[in-house]
C-alpha cells in the first residue's frame, strides 16, 4: 500500500469520526434550547454563569398592568426574581438570569410599549455575578 493510500484512509476516517461526534452531539442536545452565550468553559466542564441586579423604574407604572407584563415577559426569557409596587410609585423589582437574557430584560424595562404607562427613568444596580438562582421563578410581590 502507497503512502497515499495510507494518508487518504486517515483523512477519511478522521472525517467520519469528526461527523460522528458532531451527530452525537446534536441528538444529545435536541430538545435543548439554551444558546452557547449562555456558557462558559470551566476546566473541563461547561458552567452557566447566572448574573442579577434591581430595578426602580419611574413613571405612570402604576394602575396600566406593568407588574403583569414585566412578570410575562421574564417568564417568556426565563428570568427569575420579583417586582412590586412601591409607596412613591414606582416599581422596584430583582432580575436573576444569564447574562444574555438579563440584558434583554433590562433592554426591556426601559423601552417596552406597555399601553397606557410612560416610562421617565429606569435605574438599575450594577450587575453581578451570583453562584445560583434565589429564586424559583419570576413573582409579583404585593
Amino acid at each position: 500500500m502507497s503512502l497515499f493510500d495510507k494518508n487518504t484512509i486517515l483523512v477519511v476516517t478522521t472525517l467520519l469520526l469528526l461527523a460522528l461526534f458532531k451527530n452525537l452531539s446534536v441528538n444529545s442536545s435536541e430538545g435543548h434550547q439554551e444558546s452557547d452565550q449562555d456558557h462558559v468553559m470551566a476546566g473541563s466542564a461547561v458552567a452557566k454563569q447566572m448574573f442579577a441586579c434591581d430595578f426602580e423604574i419611574f413613571g405612570r407604572v402604576q394602575g396600566v398592568f406593568f407588574r403583569k407584563h414585566t412578570a410575562d415577559k421574564a417568564k417568556r426569557l426565563e428570568v427569575r426574581g420579583w417586582c412590586m409596587n412601591t409607596r412613591d410609585g414606582t416599581v422596584k423589582g430583582h432580575l436573576e438570569a444569564p447574562l444574555i437574557k438579563l440584558t434583554e430584560m433590562k433592554n426591556w424595562l426601559q423601552n417596552n410599549t406597555i399601553p397606557n404607562a410612560k416610562i421617565t427613568k429606569a435605574e438599575f444596580s450594577p450587575i453581578q455575578e451570583i453562584k445560583d438562582y434565589t429564586s424559583t421563578s419570576f413573582e409579583i410581590k404585593r
